[in-house]
């Protein structure tokens, strides 16, 4: 068994159906009698809906029905979901205005949709879409993060003065000040974290379906657990026992976190299905996709680090200004507050930290999780300090961070942002990098690249995690009649591999051969309950639940075979898929067990893991970078990263991880950004035209490795390794082009580093204007 066992590089076993077309993915669902929605979609950020008139497109061919959100409030539909009601400073909680499906009175971002048009196909659709008239009266707008509470902003809820919704702080204020008071050194930074859009390359969908006999929704939509959406959904929205609502899952072609969402379409056409008697469908094209997906980081950050003469970090302060878009989205005011806060000291020895959060509303689309939430923005604050605090205090940049780390025998430590670090050895990390990345020969590089008119910089950053998803997961595992297992998951498979990993994990659990093993999940009528993916957090949580669903099944199956060959139970042994009667040759196969058992369906286990406290990914990037004067242009020349992860489940997978996390990260820095037009609130990076991402061809190849220490608070050791590609690379990118500007002056850069930006500013300084932008 060792071949397949936990721990092993095995391929990923779905991958064969992907790269074959076999995938089945939610609009590759059509059920019988299905009629096909369009969204009518508000073309203002910020308007009165004066009126709606439908008439025409009733009347046009094909179309079914034609709805809106005052026959979403007559059927007495709830609001939309946000189970972050944190609270703030003086006791204010956030404030969490109603937000409908499909709203009746006022729309509060660009590509909101007011009305839902249904038909016979969905080009019939779309022709009823747009004979919809509706009159707006527009409003004053705010869309620009800075702005949101500057005196006379447009105000976007009038229970939300100053477009407030939460104002949080976390740390010890007075210790931060006096340490402050007390320092001998002072660096300050005002950082931009640019908002992004996750742009996975399968859009949303959803398909309603209504049965009045039984009085049940069933709803297909691409999600991260069904069993979260179902409960975000069934009675908060639709005033429903969760068994009167069947969710189910396909294949995921991506999420980055805005899947795990509850979005207006997916309730919509939900309801829909009961209003007229068919299933309804939706898939939205990529232009809806830009306008509304859930949007990523959008934080302005005034940050200061207090450090003592030999360069000891004394304390951290920071003031984030949060964009959370028209609506508090389900985690929304969470991201910025309790996923970022306490991480702002990074992995460093901090004394002391303060953090104020004000999340605000904007006339944007909602801002929530994307890969990372929250973390990422709490790593490009720390490192961003620290290499300019070294710059400032002319100490290396690796030598200041080894003289802050957290060192390994304090661990377990409890830092000043309230977390327990449970392990890690950080320079012995950092060290591996320095040496995989080559740090003590960029000197040289950087001469013979001067050498042909080019700058070169390298720049380096160690980030920090909180993992943990779920406060639980659900596992179940069934040796079937005919020889083979299936394990079903009650979370959900982005693309991440989970059809590999929990194969190997079952394997491991009963001994049996993993190609005999089938993985599956995405129907909440399969388990009675379930997480989700998220929060790098699969791999401990999945993995625990599947452990656990072997140990049930063979708790069963032992006691099966005991009466089948008429012995006592505690003189079964089990070995690799066989019972055995101690010190006779009697034997029997499970699955000759399961037969027994249920000759139909075999028997099964089920396993529930529970949470433990949050584990501590960690990991050291270095990105030696090359920079055109001429034109601007950032070459990436090498990236290297060691990550310290725990138990690595399976090698192959986390580098496959660590890769598209780190392409990601790179490309927030580079280049990705949406921007809205601070005037009328309008999209501008609404296509691939204006928003964007990196191709191949803009990567290097990187230099990927592990530094394995167990996490000390799990069986397994597991740590996560999701997000922290998308965490440490903006930072180490950034320092390493600030690295490579420093000689003509340029002290500050703000994301993203696109080849325009670069050339004004080399110029700017080539003219001694202001570099500082």
């Amino acid at each position: 068994m060792g071949q397949f066992a936990v721990g092993q590089p095995l391929r990923r076993k779905e991958d064969d159906r992907f790269i074959t077309g076999q995938g089945r993915y939610g609009d590759d669902v059509n059920l019988p009698g299905q009629s096909y929605a369009c969204f009518v979609r508000a073309p203002y950020a910020h308007a009165d809906i004066l009126s709606i008139d439908s008439e025409e497109a009733r009347a046009a061919p094909g179309v079914i029905a034609v709805l809106t959100g005052e026959d979403l409030a007559a059927a007495g539909l709830g609001g939309m979901p946000c189970i972050a009601r944190l609270p703030g400073r003086d006791g204010k909680s956030a404030i969490l205005p109603h937000r409908a499906a499909l709203p009746q009175s006022r729309v509060r971002h660009t590509g909101e949709p007011v009305a839902i048009v249904i038909a016979e196909s969905a080009a019939q659709a779309r022709d009823g879409a747009e004979l919809v008239a509706v009159d707006y009266a527009e409003l004053p707008l705010v869309a620009d993060t800075a702005q949101a509470m500057a005196e006379g902003a447009a105000q976007i809820w009038p229970e939300a003065p100053r477009n407030l919704c939460l104002d949080w702080e976390t740390g010890d204020a007075r210790a931060t000040d006096t340490a402050f008071a007390n320092a001998d050194h002072v660096c300050r930074l005002r950082l931009v974290n640019n908002r992004l859009i996750a742009n996975p390359m399968e859009p949303r969908m959803a398909i309603g379906e209504y049965d009045p006999a039984t009085e049940r929704y069933t709803v297909h939509t691409a999600t991260q657990g069904v069993f979260r959406w179902r409960g975000l959904v069934a009675e908060p929205i639709f005033h429903l026992p969760p068994e009167r609502m069947r969710v189910r899952t396909y294949d995921v072609g991506g999420s980055f976190g805005m899947k795990a969402f509850v979005y207006p379409e997916q309730i919509a056409c939900a309801w829909a299905a009961k209003q007229v008697g068919r299933p309804v469908k939706w898939t939205g094209e990529r232009a809806e996709c830009f306008l509304t997906d859930n949007q990523g980081r959008d934080h302005l950050t005034d940050a200061e680090m207090a450090l003592d003469k030999s360069g000891k970090i004394l304390a951290v302060r920071c003031h984030i200004t949060a964009n959370i878009g028209a609506y508090a989205s389900v985690m929304g005011p969470g991201v910025p507050t309790v996923a970022a806060g306490g991480l702002q000291v990074g992995v460093y020895a901090v004394p002391a930290l303060y953090v104020n959060v004000q999340a605000v509303f904007t006339n944007t689309a909602p801002v929530d999780a994307y890969r990372g939430a929250g973390r990422p923005e709490a790593a490009y604050v720390i490192e961003r300090l620290i290499d300019h605090a070294a710059r400032e205090l002319e100490i290396a940049p690796d030598a200041l961070r080894a003289r802050n780390f957290i060192p390994p025998e304090a661990m377990p430590y409890q830092s000043a942002g309230g977390f327990t670090y449970d392990s890690g050895n950080f320079n012995l990390v950092m060290e591996k990098a320095k040496q995989l990345a080559d740090w003590d020969g960029f000197a040289d590089r950087r001469k013979a690249r001067h050498a042909t008119g080019k700058l070169s910089g390298i720049g380096m950053a160690y980030y920090v995690e909180k993992a943990g998803g779920p406060p639980q997961e659900t596992a179940r595992i069934t040796a079937q009649p005919d020889g083979t297992t299936l394990v079903y998951m009650g979370n959900q498979s982005n693309g991440m591999g989970h059809e590999t990993v929990y194969a190997q994990v079952a394997a491991d659990a009963l001994g049996i051969p993993f190609d005999t093993i089938t993985v599956t999940s995405g129907d909440s009528d399969i388990l009675s309950d379930g997480g989700l993916s998220g929060g790098s957090g699969s791999g401990l949580m999945g993995s625990g639940a599947v452990d656990l669903a072997g140990l049930a099944l063979l708790e069963k199956a032992r006691s099966y075979a005991a009466d089948m060959m008429e012995a006592a139970t505690q003189d079964i042994d089990y070995r690799d898929g066989v019972f055995t009667v101690t010190g006779t040759d009697r034997q029997i196969t499970l699955w000759e067990v399961a037969r027994h058992a249920d000759p139909r369906h075999g028997l099964s286990g089920d396993g529930q893991y529970q949470n433990t406290p949050n584990q501590f990914p960690n990991g050291c990037h270095i990105c030696e970078v090359e920079i055109d004067p001429e034109t601007g242009t950032i070459t990436i020349l090498r990236h290297t990263i060691v990550d310290d992860f725990g138990t690595v489940l399976n090698p192959m997978i986390v580098a496959g991880q660590v890769h598209g996390g780190t392409a990601q990260g790179l490309g927030q820095a580079l280049g990705e950004q949406a921007v809205y037009d601070p005037e009328s609130g309008q999209l501008v990076t609404g296509s691939f035209m204006d928003y964007w991402i990196p191709r191949a061809a803009d990567l290097p190849d990187f230099t990927v490795a592990t530094e394995d220490i167990p996490c000390t608070t799990n069986a397994f050791g597991v740590k996560g390794c999701g997000e922290a590609g998308a965490t440490g690379a903006p930072p180490a990118l950034v320092n390493a082009v600030l690295d490579a500007v420093a000689e003509r002056g340029i002290t500050h850069l703000d994301m993203p580093l696109t080849p325009f930006y670069m050339w004004r500013i080399l110029n700017d300084a080539a003219n001694k204007r202001s570099v500082v932008m």
